[in-house]
C-alpha cells in the first residue's frame, strides 16, 4: 500500500475530480459517510463536531448530517468565520442547517465537551502547515485532558502529514479515519502516537492513481513480504539456497558475529561461514555446531589485511554473498580489507555496524563498488557517515534515507521506528512491524544476516532487505508475545525466526 504526502493527495483528489468528472461533494459525501459508519458501531449517541474552514471541516458536518438522520445528537461547532470557509463546507453547512442540526459559530465550552460522548476532530486536514496557536491551542489541550473518545477526520489536527511532527500542538485521537491512502504523518513518530487505531477507507479514489509508480513509498505488508519469501523446490540441495560468508567479530565482540551467522541460517540459508581472527578459533569454534569458520590472519585485536587473500579466494570459489562489519572493529586493516570488498568483489555486500562506520570518511568507495550494496544503519551510524545530525536525519527519516541511497547508488536500511529502506530510484518502504522490546543489543546483527541470507537465496538486494526487515520485526513480535518486551534479547528473535517465516509460508498457501 502507498504512503502519500499531502501534496500527493491533494494531486489524486484533483485529478478524481477533474479528470475522472466524480464531484468534489461525492468524495465529501463518502469520506463523511465511512467516518460515521465507524462511529455508529462506538453505540454512543451524544457527538460534538469541531469544523475548520476546510474540506476537512466539510467532511465533519456531512458526518453530523448523516448522524443526525440516524438519530443522533449533534452539535456543529463551526470554529472559523463565514468568509474564511471553503465553498464545500459552505454547502455542508447550509445542508446541515436544513436538516435542523445545532450549529454554533463559537468555540465549545469545557461543559459543553464534557457532556458530549464523542468528539469530532474536523479542524484541520492535511493541508496544514503551521503551528496552532492561541486560543485554538487552548481548546485542543482541553480536549486532550478531557480523556474522551475522540474522533479524527483524516488525521488528528496539528500533526503534520507529510513528517509527523506536531504542529505546536495536536489532538490526541483515540481513531482516525483516513480516505484513499495512508499519509505520512500517520505512520512517522511522534504523529503516530496521536492517531491511534487507523482506518483507512476507500472513497472512490481509482486504482490508476492511488497505485501509481509515480508514488514512491510504500507501506510493506504481510501479503507483499508472502510473495517474496523464497520457494523450498523439493528437488533441491543445501547448495540450492546460498552461501553467506559472514565478516565479523574481533576480541571483545565475538557475538555479534555468532549472531548475524545464525541468523542467516534461521533465515533459510544453506551455508554459512564465518570469517574470523585466527587467535579466536577456539572461541569460535566450541560455539558453532552447524556454521563453519574460516581462521584468518589477525592483529592483537581484529583480522588483519593479510586476510585479504584468502578471502578473495573463498569468494571466488564459493560465496555468494558477504555479510561484513558486525564486531569486525575500526582499524586500517579493517578498513583495507572493505576497501577490496567494495572495489574487487563481484557478490552483492551487506554492511553494518563497524562496517558503516568504516566507511565515514571513505564515502567515495561506495561510488566504485562493482557488487550491489546494502548499508544498514541506525541513525548514528548514519549521521557519521553523511555528516547530518542525528535529530535532523529523525526528523526526516523518509527524505534522507531516499537521498542517500540515490547519492551512495545503494540499498539503504535505516534502523529505527519505523524502519526505512530505500533503493537508488527512489522506491521506499517502510516497515511496519517490531516492538520496543527489540531497542537492545545485538539485534541489528541478526537484521544483518536475515538480509544476506535473503540476498544469498536469490532475491534481489532490495527486496532482501524489504523482506529482511519484516521478518526481522515479525520475529520480534513473536518473541514479545511469549516473553514480554522487557527482557527481550537478540537470541529471542533469532529463536522465532523460523516460526517468522513459516506464518509467510503459510499466508501464500490460503
Amino acid at each position: 500500500m502507498k504512503v502519500v504526502t499531502a501534496q500527493e493527495m491533494a494531486e489524486i483528489d484533483n485529478l478524481t475530480i477533474e479528470r475522472y468528472g466524480i464531484p468534489s461533494l461525492v468524495l465529501m459525501e463518502r469520506a463523511a459517510l465511512s467516518v460515521a459508519t465507524h462511529i455508529i458501531t462506538l453505540g454512543v449517541k451524544n457527538l460534538i463536531i469541531l469544523v475548520g474552514p476546510g474540506n476537512n471541516g466539510g467532511d465533519g458536518v456531512a458526518v453530523g448530517r448523516i448522524l443526525k438522520n440516524r438519530g443522533f445528537n449533534i452539535k456543529i461547532f463551526q470554529l472559523f468565520p463565514d468568509d474564511k470557509l471553503s465553498n464545500d463546507c459552505k454547502k455542508q453547512l447550509e445542508i446541515a442547517e436544513k436538516y435542523g442540526i445545532s450549529i454554533f459559530k463559537r468555540y465549545p465550552t469545557k461543559k459543553e465537551l464534557s457532556e458530549a460522548e464523542v468528539i469530532v476532530d474536523a479542524i484541520f486536514g492535511t493541508g496544514l502547515k503551521k503551528k496552532i496557536e492561541g486560543d485554538l491551542a487552548k481548546l485542543i489541550n482541553l480536549i486532550n485532558s478531557l480523556n474522551k473518545i475522540v474522533i479524527a477526520v483524516d488525521i488528528p489536527s496539528g500533526v503534520s502529514s507529510d513528517s509527523g511532527e506536531i504542529l505546536g500542538i495536536a489532538i490526541k485521537a483515540s481513531l482516525t479515519v483516513t480516505f484513499g491512502l495512508p499519509k505520512r504523518g500517520h505512520i512517522l513518530f511522534p504523529g503516530r502516537d496521536l492517531v491511534g487505531k487507523l482506518f483507512i477507507e476507500d472513497i472512490g479514489f481509482p486504482k490508476e492513481l492511488t497505485e501509481s509508480e509515480g508514488l514512491k513509498v510504500s507501506l510493506i505488508t504481510k501479503e507483499f513480504v508472502s510473495s517474496l519469501i523464497p520457494l523450498r523446490p523439493l528437488y533441491s540441495h543445501k547448495g540450492t539456497y546460498g552461501h553467506v560468508l559472514v565478516i565479523a567479530g574481533s576480541v571483545g565482540k565475538t557475538g555479534a558475529a555468532l549472531m548475524c551467522a545464525k541468523s542467516a541460517l534461521r533465515s533459510g540459508a544453506g551455508l554459512v561461514t564465518m570469517a574470523v581472527p585466527l587467535a579466536l578459533k577456539v572461541v569460535f569454534q566450541s560455539k558453532v555446531l552447524e556454521e563453519m569458520i574460516l581462521p584468518l590472519p589477525c592483529n592483537s585485536q581484529t583480522l588483519s589485511k593479510d586476510a585479504i587473500k584468502k578471502i578473495e579466494e573463498f569468494i571466488n570459489e564459493k560465496a555468494d554473498v558477504v555479510a561484513f562489519g558486525p564486531g569486525v572493529g575500526v582499524n586500517e586493516d579493517t578498513e583495507e580489507i572493505l576497501k577490496f570488498l567494495l572495489t574487487d568483489c563481484h557478490i552483492p555486500i551487506v554492511i553494518d555496524a563497524d562496517g558503516i562506520t568504516l566507511l565515514s570518511n571513505k564515502n567515495g568507495l561506495l561510488k566504485r563498488a562493482k557488487a550491489k550494496v546494502v548499508l544498514t544503519p541506525h541513525p548514528g551510524e548514519l549521521s557519521r557517515l553523511i555528516k547530518v545530525p542525528v535529530k535532523e536525519i529523525e526528523n526526516n527519516r523518509i527524505e534522507i534515507t531516499q537521498k542517500v541511497a540515490k547519492e551512495l547508488n545503494t540499498v539503504v536500511v535505516l534502523k529505527g521506528v519505523p524502519t526505512i529502506i530505500s533503493e537508488p530510484n527512489g522506491n521506499t518502504f517502510i516497515n511496519t512491524t517490531g516492538n520496543p522490546g527489540m531497542a537492545t543489543g545485538g539485534t541489528g546483527d541478526v537484521l544483518t544476516g536475515i538480509i544476506a541470507s535473503f540476498i544469498g537465496q536469490g532475491l534481489n538486494p532490495f527486496h532482501a532487505s524489504v523482506a529482511g526487515v519484516y521478518v526481522h520485526g515479525l520475529s520480534g513480535d513473536l518473541a514479545a508475545k511469549y516473553r514480554g518486551k522487557q527482557g527481550l534479547i537478540a537470541g529471542d528473535l533469532i529463536d522465532n525466526l523460523p516460526q517468522a517465516i513459516k506464518e509467510l509460508s503459510d499466508e501464500m498457501d490460503k
